[in-house]
């Protein structure tokens, strides 16, 4: 059994238009998803939960919306059981994530949990995105007691991250070129000066975590097994931004790269102005991996 987890940025959960709501999570409920991570799931509170309980129904998972419905993270229940919460993500957001811990069906007594969360860095500032991501750097550093040993909970993360991968990885969309990009405020939104001056393009957040230890799964199978549709840009050019990027990707603890099958970027043209990210994990060899959790000595 494959196990699906997606990233998904659609700005219109508010519901000012409710059949394009309805489309947009049709089709992510067509995906078969055990996982999902949303970002910007505005007024998805409002009315006692009205959005929050209607996509809970129609994608057939649990929900948990994070503050003021940055960003939210669903769980299928019957292979989920959330066994912690981590609302207290730090003071630097401007859009909180959701993170928490789940269970997954079938481990063993004395397996870890799996970390995941849903996260959008900032749009408008490069100093505070370098913040955000140092700060999402925590969730590859949890450590816990099992049966009297040290082990390591591993971590899935994935959103929005408003800048670019460090160039690398065959099939990536290269960076724009600065000044191409006709929007000048976009320009600084998406740049930031060297120590030498130089005005360079923004790819700060994903060195930050990958200096820590998290991995791009995308570039993870583009690099290892030459599958560079994984890398597939997953916002279209455009007038304002400039070309195909790929600003959407998931991160993961290196001890969950074994049970990385497959990787696709699907097309949400007409629904959102984000495609969806989704990978694809080997239950039995995540089950594995979380029934022998990397240990340190004490």
């Amino acid at each position: 059994m494959l196990i699906n987890a997606a990233i998904c940025n659609f700005e219109n959960n508010g519901g000012g238009d409710r059949a394009l709501w309805q489309r947009m999570h049709d089709r992510l409920a067509s995906l078969d998803l055990h996982l999902l991570l949303r970002q910007e799931v505005w007024n998805a509170q409002d009315n006692g939960g009205e959005l929050a309980n209607a996509a809970e129904a129609v994608l057939g998972m649990a929900g948990l919306i994070g503050p003021e419905c940055c960003t939210a993270l669903y769980h299928d229940p019957d292979l989920f059981t959330p066994v912690g919460e981590f609302p207290k993500t730090g003071p630097m957001w401007v859009l909180p994530p959701t993170v928490r811990s789940l269970q997954l069906a079938g481990t063993a007594p004395g397996a870890v949990p799996l970390i995941v969360g849903s996260y959008h860095l900032n749009y408008g500032s490069t100093t505070t995105r370098l913040a955000e991501a140092e700060r999402l750097t925590q969730w590859n550093d949890r450590w816990g007691k099992v049966d009297g040993r040290r082990v390591h909970y591993p971590a899935l993360l994935g959103g929005d991250n408003n800048s670019y991968p460090v160039p690398g990885a065959p099939g990536d969309p290269g960076l724009p070129v600065l000044e191409e990009i006709r929007d000048e405020p976009h320009r600084a939104h998406r740049s930031y000066i060297g120590p030498d001056g130089v005005r360079r393009m923004d790819d700060r957040p994903d060195d930050t975590l990958r200096t820590a230890g998290l991995h791009d799964v995308a570039r993870h199978l583009a690099t290892t097994m030459g599958v560079t549709a994984a890398v597939a840009p997953t916002v279209d050019a455009c007038d304002t931004h400039g070309p195909d990027a790929r600003i959407d990707r998931i991160y993961a603890s290196p001890e969950l790269l074994p049970a990385v099958r497959e990787v696709e970027v699907v097309d949400m043209t007409g629904l959102s102005d984000h495609h969806a990210v989704v990978v694809r994990l080997d239950r039995d060899t995540l089950t594995d991996i979380l029934n022998h959790p990397i240990t340190r000595a004490e």
